[in-house]
């Protein structure tokens, strides 16, 4: 915020439980209130999971789903109206590598939801002035990722493609670029990538066989 302020700009933050769908219509209405319309929605907010599915509580799934995925369905939900009485608007949606990638069985699901939300969206608002990004990064250094030991871009790189494709919309771009080789080794050779992944995952089995 004081970034945005400092070159003159005008910011707000808005407290928001992505799971409440009340806050979510609050969070649009204050924005509205604020600004008069919303012409750029970014679809960023989620969390990690590493945990195996059997050793996760029932409302451990529900809060990371919700979260993840359905936060912005219902965000796009309530913007979407006003961006297409006006035929204006972009909306960037943020999923992972692990949306294209199979890595761990819940974060995916929510990351390959959100890919498939943001791409058939696309489809949906073709023509209406209105378009739908995706960005897929791989490890980006950030909190989420402390744990890993390998050197990785910062969330620069992502905030800079977010607001490429606000200016030049594009189906999908996976950052940094590298992580395409992945993404095609899971698409044409998914029994290698199967084996890639075998090792990582028995060992965080063990890890947790108290469950």
């Amino acid at each position: 915020m004081q970034a945005i302020t400092r070159e003159g700009g005008r910011a707000v933050a808005i407290r928001t439980d992505l799971q409440d769908p009340t806050q979510v219509t609050r969070l649009v209405e204050r924005t509205v209130d604020a600004f008069g319309r919303v012409d750029v929605l970014v679809n960023a907010a989620g969390a990690s999971w590493t945990r195996p599915l059997a050793a996760t509580a029932p409302e451990d799934v529900t809060r990371l789903v919700s979260v993840n995925l359905l936060g912005a369905i219902r965000l796009t939900h309530e913007v979407l109206p006003g961006m297409l009485e006006r035929r204006h608007g972009a909306i960037v949606t943020v999923s992972s590598l692990a949306g294209r990638v199979a890595m761990e069985p819940l974060y995916s699901t929510t990351k390959y939801g959100l890919r498939g939300f943001s791409l058939a969206l696309r489809r949906q608002l073709a023509g209406s002035g209105v378009s739908a990004s995706l960005v897929s990064p791989g490890n980006i250094k950030t909190a989420m990722t402390s744990n890993v030991n390998a050197r990785m871009p910062g969330p620069d790189l992502v905030a800079a493609k977010i607001a490429q494709l606000v200016v030049r919309p594009r189906r999908e771009v996976v950052i940094p670029r590298i992580h395409y080789t992945l993404a095609w080794l899971e698409l044409l050779l998914p029994s290698l990538a199967d084996v890639a992944h075998r090792k990582r995952n028995w060992a965080r089995l063990e890890e947790t066989r108290t469950w």
